[in-house]
């Protein structure tokens, strides 16, 4: 596809229908390495990707993140996560508390953006219960899940949402 970056940024949606088409593999494999590429602290890289496909499992991830269905309907879900050593190993408890969530949000955006370069929707949800979904993927204590991205094509076009005004958010040398 090869969009421009800012129409690909202009662009994103939250996609919560998708078609049933599969999404191969090394479309998968393109958008898991843009999504890598994110600047990292220390360039640690401090975040994995879990990558879902079985339906049963996609159902317990859409459970977990309070009954959102839609999650267990989108050919593929990828959770990324914090990983906190990798992060602490360098940084100490900032690393592992903040570095590292950074580093896999950052890697997320990446993500998404990389899949409307494929023709695909995604969607962040960030409200799920972590416990469950640690559990789910069977995270070590140390990985910690940032985001939940089910994938897709789209089987919708929803309208831009508002932004806030950019006079309202930015300020300039001071607050």
């Amino acid at each position: 596809m090869g969009l421009d970056l800012r129409e690909a940024i202009s662009s994103r949606r939250s996609i919560r229908s998708f078609s049933p088409q599969q999404v191969d593999r090394s479309v998968i494999d393109r958008i898991l390495l843009d999504a890598n590429k994110a600047p990292s602290a220390g360039n640690l890289q401090a975040r994995d990707f879990i990558v879902v496909t079985a339906v049963e499992v996609k159902k317990k991830i859409a459970e977990a993140a309070l009954n959102q269905a839609f999650i267990a309907e989108a050919p593929v879900v990828v959770v990324v996560c914090a990983n906190k050593a990798r992060s602490m190993s360098k940084y100490g408890r900032r690393g592992a508390n903040l570095y590292s969530i950074l580093d896999a949000a950052l890697a997320a955006q990446n993500l998404m953006l990389s899949c409307i370069n494929e023709g695909l929707g995604s969607c962040y949800v960030g409200a799920f219960n972590e416990g469950k979904v640690r559990k789910i993927l069977g995270l070590p204590k140390t990985a910690v899940p940032v985001g939940i991205i089910p994938i897709g094509y789209p089987e919708e076009n929803p309208i831009p949402t508002d932004r806030l005004p950019i006079e309202h958010i930015v300020h300039w040398e001071e607050w």
